[in-house]
């Protein structure tokens, strides 16, 4: 388990004052610790009505997913085998996907194999498709709590994934500077980050940046079995063991007087979360959690196929032909997703998020013939299982976070080149896509539809060539998705918002209200009214 805390509060704040951001935190770094709860604005972390607090889980899409055989301008004559020969994922002759039916369709294939549907998946909005691999995203989408949103990007583009992943993580774009997080931020803003055991936490090999900061410590976990301090044996003499050297640590003698209160605070945060993370049963053992229902007219599947063995409907044989959430090893990301569900699901914990690598896609991102098949489709079909299972598994098992107080969110750097390569794959580009999940969500297609307030443009001269005449051209900010999941979901103020996404409120940006950019006068449609 790594706390993280690497700057110093002078370092950080003369940091923030390089990057703008010198005010970005005034309102609380003087405070005692003890009272940021009290006197902070808003509602994170408060309980609401149902007496559950609203929580976050995010997933980053780690490499840059091709966003246009993710979310498919099927209507668009642009998405054609001109552009795109091998990958492109042909239409299906018998669908008219101009037509606006209101759902996304979902065939189901009963006893034969799940993933064999070829052709993109009409989405109902008279435009736009979703890869056949995500079809399990169908009945979320279906539901009405799934957002679905096209060209999501930032100005002034990096195709650097280092660059790009920092810019998505502390919301400041083409800004090297700023090394804390909007998620770090906003659990500072919530009062909760220096006295709750918990506020945030990662399950992946290290502590991302959208969770970083140097006010106080957030939990990452790199194995949620082995969480236990310097690997000790999770039995009560090992236990014992751990505390009893928390609690002699915490009276180390040498610390500097205006530091020893902070010092304190993170031991009995740390002892407090070994206890915590104690009482969650992590197991193999412990994945009971198997679907409600038949899943596409087979046998119930496990939320999380955590084993080869839990992938796919019936019978350990089955997963290795087309039946389960992957056709190659995604064990590592469902163990992961797993545990920061059950960490939201059992503790106080407002945000958590894990990672999923290998969208780099350069190079074979298909199966030469299979368009619908490859590298690709195996991830496609992991996030199309997650939001399904997720939404099973709150709605199923919720406990201290339902689907009702959830919000699940993918983030990817950027897309990929509106024309493949000639490695059958794609290049870093510009807009990509965001998925945006759970029971107070406003579901439907956003920035994929002639029809949006920044209007799609078909054709070889249109979105898809708007930038450098060979990417696709943003038309929603992520800025702005975040911000009104972090105010109208989390419960920040606009204040908070406005210290926690700095500029969101600048008119050049185009941030809150429809607009074009100052910075590059591309016109971009503002909040979405999304939850």
């Amino acid at each position: 388990m790594n706390q993280f805390n690497i700057l110093t509060r002078r370092s950080f704040l003369s940091t923030s004052f390089k990057a703008g951001l010198g005010v970005a935190l005034a309102t609380l770094t003087d405070i005692p610790f003890l009272m940021k709860r009290a006197l902070a604005e808003g509602t994170i972390g408060l309980n609401g009505t149902d007496g559950r607090k609203k929580k976050l889980l995010f997933i980053f899409l780690r490499g840059a997913n091709d966003g246009l055989n993710t979310l498919i301008p099927a209507v668009d004559p642009a998405y054609n085998t001109t552009n795109r020969p091998n990958i492109m994922i042909p239409l299906d002759p018998g669908i008219d996907y101009s037509a606006a039916t209101g759902a996304c369709d979902f065939p189901v294939s009963g006893s034969a194999a799940t993933f064999t549907y070829a052709n993109p998946l009409r989405l109902g909005n008279g435009f736009a498709a979703l890869h056949p691999s995500l079809k399990f995203l169908a009945p979320v989408y279906n539901a009405g709590q799934l957002a679905l949103i096209h060209r999501v990007g930032y100005p002034k583009q990096s195709r650097s994934h280092f660059d790009s992943q920092n810019y998505w993580e502390t919301g400041n774009p083409n800004n090297n500077l700023v090394k804390d997080g909007i998620f770090y931020r906003a659990m500072i803003e919530s009062g909760l980050a220096n006295s709750a055991p918990l506020t945030g936490v990662s399950i992946q090999s290290a502590l991302p940046m959208i969770l970083r900061g140097s006010e106080a410590a957030m939990t990452n976990l790199t194995d949620a079995t082995r969480y236990n301090l310097l690997g000790i044996p999770n039995t009560t003499a090992g236990n014992l063991k751990s505390d009893n050297a928390i609690t002699a640590s915490s009276s180390f003698p040498y610390a500097a007087r205006k530091n020893r209160q902070f010092l304190d605070l993170q031991y009995k945060n740390l002892n407090s979360t070994l206890n915590l993370f104690a009482s969650i049963n992590f197991t193999e053992a412990g994945n009971t959690f198997i679907d409600d229902s038949a899943t596409d007219g087979d046998f119930p599947y496990y939320l999380f196929p955590t084993t080869n063995a839990k992938n796919g409907g019936g019978s350990t044989s089955k997963y290795v032909v087309d039946t389960g959430a992957y056709n190659s090893s995604g064990t590592g990301f469902f163990n992961n997703l797993k545990a920061a569900a059950l960490i939201l699901n059992k503790t106080d914990a407002l945000i958590t998020g894990t990672e999923m690598g290998g969208f780099d896609t350069h190079n074979n991102q298909v199966t030469s013939g299979s368009p619908h098949l490859g590298s690709h489709a195996n991830l496609m079909r992991r996030i199309g299982w997650a939001m399904y299972a997720l939404r099973k598994y709150f709605t199923s098992y919720g406990d201290r976070a339902t689907w009702d107080n959830l919000v699940v969110i993918t983030l990817s750097e950027f897309g990929r080149t509106t024309v493949q390569n000639t490695s059958l794959g794609t290049d870093h580009a510009e807009a990509g896509v965001m998925l945006v999940g759970g029971g107070g969500v406003r579901g439907g297609v956003y920035g994929c539809s002639p029809a949006d307030s920044v209007p799609w443009v078909p054709g070889q001269t249109g979105t898809m060539f708007g930038v450098s005449n060979r990417y696709l051209k943003r038309g929603v900010d992520y800025r702005s998705v975040l911000g009104e999941i972090v105010r109208d979901h989390l419960g920040a103020t606009q204040g908070q918002l406005n210290r926690i996404i700095p500029g969101y409120t600048n008119p050049g940006e185009s941030l809150s209200a429809k607009g074009t950019s100052s910075i590059d006068g591309t016109p971009i449609m503002g909040e979405l009214n999304l939850v």
